[in-house]
């Protein structure tokens, strides 16, 4: 399994950005397709972006398409989210997520591996 630690996450006003990264321990990260989740108080968790484990394809919710960029560097074993024009709706405890396949998923049911989650807040 992949032992995921996310950081970055903060306080931002609207407009602004942040860049997330979860460092991955283990040695069967660059096998795993990775995926950044975030929950809000009082709603479920929901799929953010997801990427291959080459890199070379990658997905993203209708909610962030456009501001969002997932990448990941093998070499380092982490995966970012570069997350601009920020809005308020977009606060919440962010995850990073590892499966044990080489492609990404949209359901938070394919992943067996999850970091602690980072908090992001967006302020109007």
């Amino acid at each position: 399994q992949v032992q995921l630690v996310e950081s970055g996450g903060g306080l931002v006003q609207a407009g602004g950005s942040l860049r997330l990264s979860c460092a991955a321990s283990g040695r069967t990260f660059s096998s795993s397709g990775m995926g950044w989740f975030r929950q809000a108080p009082g709603k479920e968790r929901e799929f953010v972006a997801g990427i291959s484990t080459s890199g070379a394809a990658s997905g993203y919710a209708d909610s962030v398409k456009g501001r969002f960029t997932i990448s990941r560097d093998n070499a380092k074993n982490t995966v970012y989210l570069q997350m601009n024009s920020l809005k308020p709706e977009d606060t919440a405890v962010y995850y990073c997520a590892a499966r044990s396949w080489g492609y990404y998923s949209g359901s938070s049911r394919d992943y067996n591996s999850w970091g602690q989650g980072t908090q992001v807040t967006v302020s109007s």
